[in-house]
């Protein structure tokens, strides 16, 4: 079995007994015979509820979430040809969280259930249009665009918070910004899961062509590969992807940088070899943050999912860079 395949089986493995164990652990633990119950139990079971309305919407979220960051993250890094990007790296998280922080700093949430994830959308898409309308002359240029949509919102966002009405909605501003799944129903999976999956068959179509861009721009494009087409289509990929994972889970961070350097030793750094992994293991990640989360509580209360994938990111970051410098010539 050659390593690639080996490494995606092995996150699809641990993908599998995570998503078990994050069915049955909770303030209620189900067993496994509890869990197979359940599936056939009458409306009224207890367990059934807790499975079928609570637990395997919020398992679903995660696997979805997780693994558009951990493909955006391959994707752009293969774009980009820089190991330190991921998907807040374009301004996408950024507007998405703008978005979202809009609806809830005018009320629009209290009104419609949907309106902070129907905005965090908008905002991703705008974000996204922003970012490639400034940065269409390179790969630096669309980084440095990127940068400055990034600051924007987070201009923006930090507006809203200076000037919220009241301590409780800079409250729900600042609990939305820091991530979670919980309370999460099956409308939110039906809300996110199309523009999620459709980023992602979007994003594998470039495949082969961030085989051909590895070489260097020049040489891709003397193999017939328009760097232009090539660049929209990520940028729309990342933004379906990236905008409805914030949207209805707020701001996740370090999942699609984790993921794709995770993979990589194990494809000989092939950027196409790399996406299928990468998203098998970003599933993986968040849905192991989750479950961490969920069970270290604090004073009783749940750990913020994104709070939990800073804290275990970052001193990734930190050796990545460290490793990076050390390698530099």
């Amino acid at each position: 079995m050659r390593s690639g395949s080996a490494i995606a089986l092995a996150a699809g493995l641990a993908l599998a007994v995570l998503f078990i164990a994050s069915l049955a652990a909770g303030s209620v633990w189900l067993t496994p015979a509890q869990l197979l119950h359940a599936v056939g139990a009458d409306q009224n079971d207890l367990a059934q509820l807790i499975l079928l309305q609570l637990r395997l919407p919020r398992a679903v979220l995660a696997v979805l979430i997780g693994g558009a960051l951990g493909l955006c993250g391959a994707v752009l890094q293969g774009l980009l040809r820089n190991p330190l990007a991921e998907p807040g790296l374009l301004g996408v998280s950024s507007g998405a969280a703008l978005g979202a922080v809009i609806a809830l700093y005018f009320g629009l949430a209290a009104r419609f259930a949907y309106a902070a994830p129907l905005m965090g959308l908008t905002g991703a898409l705008l974000a996204m249009s922003l970012t490639y309308a400034f940065g269409r002359g390179g790969t630096l240029t669309l980084i440095l665009a990127g940068a400055a949509v990034s600051a924007l919102a987070g201009a923006g966002v930090s507006l809203a918070l200076d000037l919220a009405p009241n301590a409780s909605g800079a409250y729900e501003i600042m609990t939305w910004l820091m991530g979670s799944l919980t309370d999460r129903s099956w409308d939110h999976v039906w809300l996110a899961a199309p523009f999620i999956l459709g980023g992602a068959v979007l994003l594998a179509t470039t495949a082969r062509s961030l085989d051909a861009l590895s070489l260097g721009e020049a040489q891709a494009e003397s193999l017939g590969l328009d760097l232009d087409r090539l660049r929209v289509a990520v940028l729309i990929g990342v933004a379906l992807c990236v905008g409805a994972a914030t949207a209805v889970a707020g701001a996740i961070g370090f999942i699609g940088l984790i993921a794709p350097h995770l993979v990589r030793p194990f494809v000989a750094h092939q950027p196409s070899r790399t996406l299928l992994p990468s998203t098998l293991l970003g599933a993986a990640l968040l849905l192991g943050a989750d479950l961490a989360g969920r069970l270290l509580r604090y004073h009783g209360a749940e750990i913020k999912l994104g709070v939990f994938t800073a804290l275990a990111g970052a001193p990734f970051f930190f050796w990545l860079v460290l490793r990076l410098r050390a390698t530099a010539p």
